[in-house]
């Protein structure tokens, strides 16, 4: 059995992640508080002041430069976030539960799916009427992402231009693969993203919603780079709920200290 761990990025405390189990390793991004036993990002070689434009990306370059130097290849290493924890299997329909009984539910390094595959991804989105280019353009409103693709290297040029060209899109930055998947993951998207972040800003595109252009294009080549692999699944995660006002229920709980609980219920989803 080979070691897993699954890095949870989050830009504020919450209670709730002290209870995960211990490979399930919180990641402190940006400039708040966060309790010692925690990985922060601003620790160590990062680029962290460009987490408001990279978003999650920024504790994957954190754990490229840090981390998985000390972990082994064939082990697994994966990402997720404070509100989104990835399940055992692939479920067909939403469920909820409370807190503890999700907690069995939880991915394991005992799944048997870790013998079988390279890579684990959510369920992707299939567009009706228009390509993975075609929504990228409509949402953004800018076409900026052709553009990128003389970036790449000449031998992905052609694949990730089809790629764009076609209707299913992994959403992403959030799978599960070897470490020395993401170590390769890692050399092609950064140097291919800064160079998205330079021509974003030069174009003064880096505003309101695409204020993270950088990371929605990365989501695009995260997408391509998953289906080079032919030992992939899909499996379910868990949508946590709105954390931030839990905290502010469950503050003035305990502030004047009223016999109360208020509990988050998980959602589980089928993608």
């Amino acid at each position: 059995m080979r070691n897993l761990n699954i890095f949870c990025a989050t830009i504020n405390y919450f209670k709730i992640l002290e209870k995960l189990p211990s490979y399930i390793v919180p990641v402190g991004l940006g400039d708040k508080q966060f309790p010692a036993n925690w990985l922060i990002e601003k620790k160590g070689e990062n680029i962290s002041h460009l987490n408001k434009h990279y978003g999650q990306l920024t504790m994957f370059y954190w754990l490229w430069k840090n981390k998985i130097n000390q972990m082994h290849a064939e082990d697994f290493i994966g990402s997720c976030e404070h509100r989104l924890l990835w399940l055992d299997k692939l479920y067909e329909e939403k469920q909820k539960y409370s807190f503890d009984s999700l907690y069995s539910k939880l991915l394991s390094p005992k799944n048997k799916v870790f013998e079988e595959i390279d890579l684990i991804q959510l369920k992707p989105t299939t567009f009706k009427n228009r390509t993975v280019l075609e929504d990228f353009e409509e949402c953004h409103n800018t076409k900026i992402l052709r553009d990128m693709i003389e970036f790449l290297p000449k031998s992905d040029q052609n694949n990730f231009l089809k790629h764009l060209n076609q209707n299913v899109l992994y959403i992403g930055p959030m799978f599960i693969t070897k470490v020395k998947y993401f170590k390769e993951y890692c050399e092609i998207m950064f140097p291919w993203v800064e160079k998205c972040y330079e021509l974003s800003k030069s174009r003064n595109l880096l505003k309101g919603y695409n204020n993270r252009l950088p990371v929605f294009l990365a989501e695009r080549l995260t997408s391509y780079w998953i289906t080079k692999f032919n030992r992939r699944t899909s499996l379910s995660f868990a949508r946590l709920g709105n954390f931030h006002l839990s905290n502010i229920i469950n503050n003035f709980i305990n502030k004047f200290k009223l016999p109360l609980t208020f509990r988050q219920f998980p959602t589980l989803y089928k993608y």
